[in-house]
């Protein structure tokens, strides 16, 4: 064999190991934009941050509960559905995924369905200071002056979700770089207030019922904090 066999050996052995090493960074290399999974958290919208979201202040991040706290009924998007070019959403989705290209319906879905269990809970303890954050000023004065008016009667509050059955995104649009999301819940609750001696008030509905709620959930693209915020709410029953 002669010296033209073994040149001819190490050549494609450098095409080989060239291909090698592009293929590693292309498929095994982090690049720091992966998704980490939502973790159990204490306190819209979560567990998904980088280093500009740290930069920008890790106080205004609102963290997600455990998921398990949802309910075994809680159904995923699909997202293959949200976005066929059939769907009425599609275009809305797809402006807002241009516009923050973290921005995948799955996960949103998920932490809507998190902030809005935290939402309803928060606001049956009168917990001011836990619904600052996920609600916009218009909704935060909103939600507060009902919070004062129970207090101010001596009355309290109890909800319990007993089940989400179902949460989906049912409109989409980007306004001048703001993404609004509006979404529908589907809920097993029971909900009942009592006056100052602890006794129902008359007009209580009695054991669980189905609720249905539309929230619309609003973000600025051009911030870098994660964070969505409740914008409006409005049920259909």
């Amino acid at each position: 064999m002669g010296e033209g066999y073994f040149l001819d050996i190490i050549f494609l052995a450098m095409v080989a190991g060239f291909i090698f090493f592009r293929l590693r960074n292309v498929l095994g290399r982090r690049t720091g934009e992966e998704r980490p999974p939502p973790e159990p958290r204490s306190s819209e919208q979560s567990g998904d941050r980088d280093a500009d979201n740290q930069a920008a202040g890790d106080d205004n991040v609102v963290a997600l509960p455990d998921r398990s706290r949802l309910g075994p009924d809680a159904k995923p998007v699909e997202e293959a559905a949200l976005w066929a070019d059939d769907s009425p959403i599609g275009a809305g989705l797809t402006e807002i995924k241009l516009a923050d290209h973290r921005f995948e319906p799955g996960v949103f879905t998920d932490g809507a369905r998190a902030a809005y269990q935290m939402i309803v809970d928060a606001f049956a303890a009168g917990d001011r200071a836990g619904l600052r954050p996920l609600l916009n000023d218009q909704v935060f004065e909103n939600f507060v002056g009902a919070i004062d008016d129970r207090e101010n009667k001596g009355h309290t509050l109890e909800t319990e979700i007993v089940a989400i059955k179902g949460t989906e995104i049912i409109d989409a649009e980007l306004k001048d770089k703001v993404a609004e999301v509006t979404v529908k819940f589907v809920t097993e609750m029971v909900s009942v207030t009592r006056d100052e001696a602890g006794e129902l008030l008359s007009d209580q509905p009695g054991g669980t019922r189905e609720v249905t709620d539309i929230w619309t959930f609003a973000r600025d693209t051009r911030n870098r904090d994660p964070n969505w915020q409740l914008i409006e709410t409005h049920g259909e029953n």
